[in-house]
Parts: C-alpha cells; structure tokens; sequence
C-alpha cells in the first residue's frame, strides 16, 4: 500500500464480502465489519453536500458569468442567449469547481484533518509508473472509440455546442485535461467511492460509483444510451483502477490521456479544429 513516506504503489488483494456482524451476547448489538481496506473521515452527508453545492454552484456562477457577459460583450443578445454561449457555460462551471475544491478542503479539516493532509486523506498516492497510467488512459480512449462505433449514436449531441469555433474547442479541450478530471475523480473516486465501499462492499461501490459518473454525464451526451454507456465504462475503470491501486492520481492520469485522446482525434480530424464542420460529417 502506498503512504505519504512511500509513494510506490503495489498492487494490494481487496477482499470484497459482505459486511458480516460479530458475535455478540446480552444486549449488546452486532458490530458491522468493514472488510473494504477504505475508512475516509467524511461521511455520506459530506458527500451529499458537496454534490449539492457543486450543482447549485454551477447555476449560481451560470447566471452571474452570464449577466456579466451581457453587460461587457454581448449587450444585444438576450440574457438566455447569453447564457447559452459555450465559454460562459465553461468559465462558470470553472468557478463552481474551484468552489467545490474548496469545500472539499474544509469538509476534510471539519473531519479532523489540517488543510495540509487534504491529500493524504483523499489517497492521492502519486504512482511512480506515472507514464504506465498516462499510456492505460489513451488505450481505454482508443478502445471505447471503436467500441462506439458499434453502438447507435445520436448524430447530434448538446456537447457539440463547445465545437463551433476554434477558441470554444481549445478552451473545452484545455479544460476537459485539466480541471475536470481533477475535480471530477476528487468526488467520485476521491470522496463517493471510499464512503461507498465502507458501506456496501468494493464490487457494488464499483459498480455505483461507476452508475452516477455516467448519470451526472447524460445531461451533456443528450441521454441517448450509447454515449452514456460509454462514459459509464470509461467510470467503471478509473473507479476499478482506484479500488486496485488505493490511488486518487493513478485515476487523474488515466482521465487526463481519456480526454486528451480524444481532443487530439477532434484536433487531428478538423485540421487543428479549423474545419469543425468536419466532426458532423
């Protein structure tokens, strides 16, 4: 297992049983066994408010980048139009997940941990094979790419709203390899998926984490089965990798090489996203 004075990471055995009850005599009720390997400081309820204020943010910052927008570039759009425009959709849920981070922050030093050990408890545990991870992200992207193509597909999705000017691409890309993936595997794997795995067991933490990963994806992807089962696989492996590894960053990486995978594919097929039009065709 990996520690703060030793970064390598191994591969540990996770026993995954049913919780089972202790023997117990008199009154005393049956304690509940935690066989996953994960006991984080937070609980269910913090991770309840995390996700609620990260979806309340986005709304919140949606309108108040938007309104600003109106006021400074587009005062003769209308406010819906204005909000509507895919680097103010960006730049305000940038805004939400430094908001989120933060919380995050706090809720682990509310738990009883200093600011200084947020990464200790998340299980970040950089890997030394970083470069292994990088490589496992473009595999994973390159196969559910041509596993896609065996799937319906919408022609049309709201995601490709984000690809109809090269600086809406470029933004989108930069952000879907940095900020994202960071924010998104602190929640899932760095927060759902170890409250989960204490509760019900490693296979159905897996499983469920991996379920709202893709949930919180279909908004974006139109809701049409295909993409969703898509991302929902792309979940189900980081959260996978996070369960083997006990390691937040193996996840990050192999999340970083996904989505860049997939911008440098857009990159390539629209001639350094000069000729967008190309994607649809």
């Amino acid at each position: 297992m990996a520690s703060p004075d030793n970064p390598q990471l191994g591969l540990e055995p996770i026993i995954d049983q049913p919780l089972v009850a202790e023997p117990f005599s008199g009154d005393t009720p049956p304690q509940r066994i935690n066989l996953s390997g994960e006991n984080p400081p937070w609980t269910g309820w913090d991770v309840l408010q995390i996700a609620v204020l990260t979806l309340v943010s986005v709304f919140v910052f949606l309108l108040a980048t938007a309104y600003v927008a109106k006021r400074v570039l587009y005062p003769r759009m209308s406010f819906g139009d204005v909000a509507q425009i895919p680097l103010v959709t960006v730049v305000a849920q940038g805004l939400a997940y430094f908001l989120a981070f933060a919380f995050m922050v706090a809720v682990v030093r509310r738990e009883g941990h200093g600011a200084q050990n947020f990464w200790t408890a998340m299980r970040w545990n950089p890997p030394v094979r970083w470069k292994e991870f990088l490589g496992a992200g473009i595999l994973l992207s390159l196969a559910l790419q041509g596993f896609a193509h065996l799937l319906p597909m919408p022609t049309e999705l709201p995601i490709d709203k984000f690809f109809q000017t090269p600086a809406e691409a470029w933004v989108l890309s930069i952000f879907g390899m940095t900020f994202a993936p960071l924010l998104e595997e602190l929640f899932f794997r760095g927060f759902l998926y170890p409250v989960l795995a204490r509760r019900v067991g490693v296979v159905f933490s897996v499983f469920l984490t991996a379920v709202a990963f893709g949930l919180i994806h279909a908004p974006q992807l139109g809701r049409a089965w295909g993409p969703v089962l898509i991302v929902f696989l792309v979940g189900l492996a980081l959260t996978i990798c996070r369960a083997i590894t006990r390691s937040v960053a193996s996840g990050v990486l192999i999340h970083v090489a996904y989505n860049g995978t997939i911008s440098v594919l857009l990159f390539i097929g629209s001639d350094g996203f000069r000729h967008l039009e190309r994607l649809n065709q």
